[in-house]
């Protein structure tokens, strides 16, 4: 192997060396604590000395693999063969089209496409999606856009905005080609297929159009590739002489810009981790003035939609502001009129066991989300002349599950489209009529093989922590396993209140089918336990995301379900940083530890605010910049600075160059160090895609490419290669 001076290298397995990278000596010093950092030259990319240094962990990671390509090869033929690749989505009206997504045995990427709706149908028939056939024509389709001829000549693209305007003529889209997440936004006059001169750089995600599709709105990003600012376009009209319609300056706030269900209003959102403020427009003035809801106050979070009640405009406040003079954690809802979003009506007070999520309304009801006993529930939220009907939660014949509305764009349809999945259901879309109660089942992800749900189990287990905290942890298998401890993966997140809910995975019945159990360990810091669940795993309260998963892994264990020599531990991002915490904390429970684009040098990225997205972090784990004690408590976790000389499991980290929410810098530091400070002769692989971002390579073939790599990985790390 060819080196740089960069990089040296260390003695492996037969003739197979692995790199070792240089030190420079690089000081960093805040509250008096100095931390050397021998690694930190591996941060700019622009180096040829760094991307040498990748390259050779690559080309090892190449190496130490290659005895896998067989069942590389294996599992990624047994995921296209589960695969309907040639395939199209359930049809959803808008206006007077049905539009809906192909995909094609071949290609990498999605088509988006439209039919007519056959307007001699009337009422609920007019709503029954028609039946489309792949294999045969489609009277009256049209391709809106075709991902794969957009992908051309790139080795990434993804789609961002993907909009059409409110009249059907007109589609406003984006493409990211390096996965930076900063889109080329173009437009297509869908009567002519014409794409226009109109091209705007450098936005963010998404696009929103006015009520008579003359103007479109979009964000753009700052340095730190945080969305700031809202501009207003209007079409035919050049770049230069966009308006910027808000901008917000405090580095902690997310903006963003979108409308609401009935189309009468444009809405501005701003976020922080703890704090948000909404500000509203007409959508039939896009020239006017946005106006402010609710002012913004510290700590308080609040969303709004608009509904129409007894025949009168309201605003519905989901809110976690102080009611009775107590602090509404879980949030509540309310009511208020337009005029005056200050006058609000309680409807839904606070309860302690189920955190409300959202609210959405339609013409004829509303869609009430939340989350009860660590899982998502809907419930229909009927209006009448009078106000409001009786509320009716949709229940399911399933231990776990996950539930939600998908797709509806129209504010007086007559039915709900909703999405259901669980570890052993693939996904099904229904039509739930409200006036009637009945649940249309539309479509069930076709899983080819002879996928029988009945040769599966899932249920809930519950590991107890240090402190008494019952954490719940989901598990899913294969039924008749042997007795015994069971080879068994183990993932985790545990971050910004996110909850990581049962859903169905065709690649995860590789794993299953040959003998191992898959688990999900709930650990605070996520969401699926209430606005406190969160709250006891952020900021000072981090270590119990670390502490929750090494109980759940000891309760697995104690238990008999799996063995420390059959455990594998696996998480990404802000789950990455999990992975590297236990790893540190527990490395005797675990025989290898999976991760992707894992955040394991946080005090470095968060004590910088030049880095993107770094000042809004703040509220999520302190800022230890300003406060000692929030710098000393990152440090005493953070898995970069607290690598020891001692025995780690097997690693495999997986990173992307232009990620720009978590850098590469990160995993390539933290491997670095560990290949020389570790003990032991476990395996310590890093992989970096030398063009992709923090979602990964692009296309589904490479995706899946990937997916087998790591679960050929995880197999033989297990001693299941040969399964």
């Amino acid at each position: 192997m060819a080196l740089d001076s960069g990089i040296g290298t260390l003695a492996g397995p037969g003739d197979v060396t692995a790199p070792v990278a240089k030190r420079v000596r690089t000081e960093r010093v805040h509250h008096g604590d100095v931390f050397i950092d021998e690694y930190e030259w591996l941060r700019d990319k622009e180096n040829p000395e760094v991307i040498a240094y990748l390259e050779a962990e690559n080309a090892y990671t190449e190496a130490q693999t290659a005895h896998l390509g067989g069942l590389r090869d294996k599992l990624f033929d047994e995921i296209k063969a589960r695969t309907q690749e040639t395939d199209l989505s359930v049809p959803t009206r808008t206006g007077e089209y049905w539009y809906y997504s192909r995909s094609f045995e071949g290609k990498q990427y999605g088509v988006h496409c439209r039919c007519p709706v056959d307007s001699a149908a009337e009422g609920i028939d007019a709503w029954t999606p028609p039946q489309l056939e792949v294999d045969t024509e489609i009277p009256g389709e049209q391709v809106l856009l075709d991902s794969n001829q957009l992908a051309e000549g790139h080795d990434f693209f993804t789609l961002g905005a993907f909009s059409v305007s409110h009249d059907g003529n007109l589609l406003a889209y984006s493409v990211d080609t390096s996965g930076d997440e900063r889109y080329l936004m173009r437009f297509k006059d869908l009567r002519t297929g014409e794409v226009l001169a109109d091209e705007i750089a450098g936005t963010a995600p998404g696009a929103t159009w006015s009520l008579d599709g003359t103007h479109v709105f979009y964000q753009t990003v700052d340095e730190s590739w945080r969305p700031d600012t809202v501009w207003r376009h209007r079409l035919g009209t050049a770049k230069d002489d966009d308006v910027k319609v808000f901008h917000e300056p405090d580095e902690r706030f997310w903006v963003s810009v979108g409308a609401t269900r009935s189309k009468k209003y444009l809405m501005i959102w701003l976020g922080s981790k703890i704090t948000s403020e909404a500000w509203v427009l007409e959508s039939d003035n896009p020239e006017g003035d946005f106006r402010v809801v609710l002012p913004r106050r510290d700590g308080v979070e609040y969303s709004v939609d608009h509904a129409v009640v007894g025949g009168e405009d309201r605003f519905l406040i989901l809110h976690n502001d102080v009611v009775d003079g107590v602090k509404a954690l879980n949030f509540v809802l309310a009511e208020a009129p337009v005029s005056d979003p200050s006058k609000m009506t309680l409807l839904i007070g606070h309860r302690d066991d189920v955190r409300l999520e959202d609210i959405d309304p339609f013409a004829g009801h509303l869609v009430l989300s939340y989350r009860r006993e660590a899982l998502p529930r809907i419930a229909i939220w009927p209006l009448t002349e009078s106000g409001y009907g009786e509320r009716r939660e949709l229940e399911f014949d399933l231990e776990l599950f996950a539930v939600g509305s998908v797709r509806n764009p129209e504010w007086e349809q007559p039915t709900l489209r909703i999405g259901l999945t669980s570890f052993i259901t693939p996904m099904q879309v229904f039509d739930y009529v409200p006036a009637t109660g009945e649940l249309l089942l539309r479509k069930e992800q076709p899983v080819l093989g002879g996928y029988d749900a009945n040769d599966y189990e899932q249920d809930r287990d519950w590991a107890i922590a240090a402190d008494g905290t019952r954490i719940p942890i989901s598990l899913v298998r294969k039924k008749g396993l042997p007795a015994g401890p069971k080879p068994l993966l183990l993932y985790g997140y545990g971050s910004y209140e996110t909850p990581i809910d049962p859903g169905f995975s065709v690649s995860r019945l590789s794993l299953l089918d040959r003998g191992m159990v898959f688990a999900v360990a709930h650990v605070r810091g996520g969401g699926e336990m209430g606005r406190l669940w969160y709250e006891h795993g952020k900021t000072l309260t981090k270590k119990n995301t670390f502490t929750d998963f090494i109980s759940c892994a000891r309760h697995l264990i104690d238990t008999g379900v799996t063995s420390a020599d059959r455990l594998v531990a696996d998480g990404g991002s802000a789950g990455g940083l999990l992975m590297g915490a236990v790893a540190n904390l527990a490395p005797e429970l675990f025989t290898g530890i999976l991760t992707n684009v894992p955040f394991v040098d946080p005090l470095t990225s968060i004590l910088d605010p030049s880095l993107p997205l770094t000042v809004i972090e703040w509220d999520e784990w302190g800022n230890p910049l300003a406060d000692k004690e929030v710098y000393d408590y990152i440090k005493s976790y953070t898995p970069y600075e607290n690598i020891e000389a001692k025995d780690y499991p097997a690693i495999l980290a997986v990173t992307g160059i232009n990620d720009t929410r978590v850098l590469y810098v990160e995993p390539a530091k933290w491997v670095a160090k560990l290949r020389a400070t570790k003990t032991g002769d476990t395996p310590l692989l890093l992989k970096t895609e030398m063009s992709a971002g923090h979602g990964g390579v692009s296309g589904r073939y490479e995706q899946w490419k990937e997916v087998a790599f790591e679960n050929a990985w995880l197999l033989d790390t297990l001693g299941l290669a040969d399964a």
